[in-house]
């Protein structure tokens, strides 16, 4: 076999590959005797089919099944010769004549092709004694968690049927059509919907009209969708619902005991207390966790810049770029809407995607120096974590990702991440700081540097 690099710009290499008919006619003749003692013709006994006759039947493919063999292996081959990475799966180029390739089925002409690859690059890990980052931390006042704790309480009381005229507060059971210019529109209708006057659930304004309406009133409740409504076709726009008051009931007053905890399913009110404020405790832990990484990935960005293959930015790109198009689609807005242009977007988010590119490739280094590993029960978890997702098609999604090892690998990237992520806090200066929530909780102005 001649390997021969024909291109080497930047990170993309091009190697030219020969496979001389002679090694070809090598490997065919090795299969023919192999398969000679177990072949079952007609007309002859086991072991005894000529060669000739052997490669007659065979002979084609068997030839394919070895050029397949070639063309799978020796990428993998090559680059490990060459101890380089290839930063996305190599492509192979053949001739598509197809008298050439007929020869070289037949034995008769060497088989040429070429590998294209762009490499992963090569660079220095740097220390990180020197990186400091702040971990913005939240006291939950033990007012916060008896705030919650009502809360939860109050949604979960009773109710009893009044014959007075509704109030805040009140649950009525209503019918209702919404309509647009006198046409009743798609998901505009329900019946025996339940509604806490107060509870601004409904369109802004539709509660609110509802108020001193008592049991068999009919009412026309005008109002107008937000601009920024979920249903594109609904937002913005008037609507004018007929409905009707079924019954009204107002909320029994309870104290709040151990037998408000048990209907909820728990055995007293100190344990509820108890549940809401690592529910708290939780939800803060994961907005600090993102301002934390947020702020060691805007460190390892400014101490790392090296050339990116172009293909894996691409692709990082099409991910985020078919998610911002998507997004904008459902919402049914534009570019101008959010006051860019597609351009600019585009500029921004292919920026993003540079920088996702180069953490990921840092992290992954730092990752093998340090020797991170993801078990395979953490692999599973992840797998039946996504399985959840999709009731009713378990087996299916299962299935899967079973057979797509590449799917496999995508559960395991944000695993691995995360585990880097874990090990860098330990060799950096992380200095706690107590915020308020509202800091703590504000969202950040760009989005974060790696997706999870």
């Amino acid at each position: 076999m001649q390997v021969k690099e024909t291109t080497a710009e930047g990170l993309k290499r091009v190697i030219e590959v020969v496979v001389p008919a002679t090694d070809l006619e090598a490997r065919l003749q090795t299969r023919l005797h192999q398969a000679k003692d177990q072949a079952k013709l007609k007309g002859f006994r086991p072991g005894k089919v000529p060669l000739a006759h052997l490669r007659k039947t065979y002979g084609r493919s068997i030839m394919a099944e070895i050029i397949n063999e070639i063309l799978n292996d020796t990428p993998r081959n090559v680059i490990a010769e060459r101890n380089e990475r290839s930063a996305m799966r190599p492509e192979i180029e053949m001739s598509e004549d197809q008298a050439e390739a007929e020869k070289v089925l037949n034995g008769k002409e060497d088989f040429r092709f070429t590998i294209s690859y762009e490499m992963l690059p090569a660079f220095d890990l740097k220390d990180t004694s020197s990186i400091k980052v702040e971990r913005p931390v939240v006291e939950i006042a033990d007012e916060e968690v008896e705030e919650q704790v009502k809360r939860i309480a109050e949604n979960a009381r009773s109710f009893e049927p009044v014959e007075e005229e509704a109030k805040d507060g009140d649950r009525v059971t209503i019918d209702f059509v919404g309509k647009i210019d006198e046409e009743a529109f798609d998901g505009g209708t329900a019946a025996d919907q339940n509604l806490v006057i107060g509870s601004k659930t409904f369109i802004p304004g539709f509660e609110d009209q509802l108020v001193g309406a008592k049991a068999g009133d009919e009412r026309k409740v005008e109002v107008s969708f937000p601009e920024d409504y979920g249903a594109a076709h609904l937002a913005g726009k008037a609507a004018v619902f007929d409905v009707t008051v079924k019954s009204v009931a107002r909320p029994v007053e309870e104290e709040l005991n151990d037998e408000v905890a048990k209907k909820l399913g728990i055995e007293s009110l100190d344990r509820l207390r108890t549940v809401v404020r690592e529910q708290i405790e939780s939800q803060y832990g994961l907005a600090t966790r993102q301002k934390v990484k947020r702020q060691l990935l805007d460190a390892l960005d400014k101490d790392y810049d090296f050339d990116l293959p172009e293909k894996l930015v691409q692709a990082e790109f099409d991910n985020i770029w078919n998610q911002v198009t998507r997004e904008l689609e459902q919402a049914g807005k534009s570019f101008e809407d959010e006051e860019t242009t597609e351009e600019k977007a585009r500029e921004e988010y292919l920026g993003l995607a540079r920088r996702r590119v180069r953490l990921g490739l840092v992290l992954s280094e730092m990752g093998e120096k340090a020797g991170v590993q993801i078990s395979e029960e953490e692999l599973q978890r992840a797998l039946f974590e996504q399985i959840r997702r999709f009731p009713g098609q378990e087996q299916q999604i299962y299935e899967f990702y079973q057979k797509n090892p590449e799917a496999l690998a995508s559960l395991r990237a944000p695993i691995y991440e995360e585990k880097v992520v874990d090990w860098l806090l330990t060799k950096i200066d992380v200095t706690d700081k107590t915020v308020s929530k509202e800091e703590l909780m504000k969202e950040e102005e760009e989005p974060l540097a790696l997706a999870s």
